[in-house]
């Protein structure tokens, strides 16, 4: 007689990972990241930029423990101090520590990048799904609206936007989110418009669901993917945005320790105190770079084109 009896649950968290039987959805979903993240984790560049990015984000979090010294204190007379033991990037025209400033630097320009893909990821998302599937006069309108924005740099437009709305760290994220979401719009209804003539959903279509239903519960789980890696990649010019409207100081005002504020006020030293205005260089370039290979690696990882 043939033994039917189920075959016995994984005891390990790694058999659990890899059995080739899951018991559950929630099992079929770690086994599916699990495997994602062993393929990310081949990916040299990727590892090397997600490792970048935690150190960053590890030295926004404790700034408080790793900083030497208070970033608003002033000390006139030991002003464009060079790098040594007390202040390891040397102090500033105002003889502040750079590296204390640096670190709490990196919680703000973190914050402006991850409120701004928080805000533009849904929003290209909705717009692009729903231009893609309705098709007709709302793709047209909402496709034309898109290609206004994408017409001038980003750069140029969230100028314009914070300039209305005036400086400040908030009216920031505003203006670059309102920059940020195209690129998302276009790239969710290229890919919906693949989705929306797949059998399967033709089948749900048949079952009598709705328009909203389709695309909530069907497209734009398909879309989300290449969106992360769209979102994970569009960092990198987050970052730099944020950090060119510090520096023209239409973002964060000072005293705050905004990278691109301090590399504004560090511009007038470049030639005779490079340092002063290396350190947040250096923090935003190895930044956006970081953000730029971790996209790389994700978009290898989501898009099944990718073996």
């Amino acid at each position: 007689m043939t033994d039917i009896s189920p075959s016995p649950r994984p005891s390990t968290l790694r058999a659990w990972l890899t059995d080739p039987h899951p018991h559950s959805p929630a099992q079929a979903r770690m086994q599916q990241l699990w495997r994602m993240w062993r393929k990310l984790r081949r990916n040299g560049s990727a590892l090397l930029g997600l490792t970048i990015l935690l150190v960053i984000a590890c030295a926004a979090i404790f700034a408080p423990l790793v900083a030497t010294h208070d970033i608003y204190a002033q000390d006139l007379g030991n002003r464009l101090a060079l790098p040594s033991a007390e202040h390891w990037l040397g102090t500033d025209e105002l003889g502040r520590d750079i590296y204390s400033r640096l670190l709490f630097g990196a919680r703000i320009t973190l914050y402006i990048a991850f409120l701004t893909a928080i805000i533009s990821a849904p929003v290209g998302l909705l717009i692009g799904t729903l231009s893609g599937y309705l098709g007709g006069w709302v793709d047209t309108v909402m496709m034309r609206v898109t290609e206004v924005f994408l017409a001038f740099p980003s750069l140029v437009l969230a100028l314009a936007f914070v300039s209305a709305l005036g400086p400040g760290i908030n009216n920031a994220v505003i203006a670059i989110s309102l920059t940020a979401w195209p690129p998302i719009a276009r790239l969710a209804r290229a890919e919906t418009m693949i989705i929306r003539h797949s059998d399967y959903i033709s089948a749900v279509r048949l079952q009598g669901a709705s328009a909203l239903r389709i695309l909530v519960r069907h497209v734009m789980p398909m879309c989300v993917p290449s969106v992360i890696a769209r979102v994970t990649l569009n960092m990198a010019s987050i970052i730099l945005s944020a950090a060119g409207l510090g520096f023209l100081g239409l973002g964060a005002q000072p005293p705050s320790p905004e990278w691109g504020a301090m590399l504004s006020t560090a511009r007038e030293f470049i030639l005779s105190n490079s340092y002063v205005a290396a350190a947040p260089g250096i923090a935003i370039l190895m930044t956006s770079i970081a953000f730029n290979l971790v996209g790389d690696g994700l978009r290898d990882v989501l898009d099944p084109r990718h073996g």
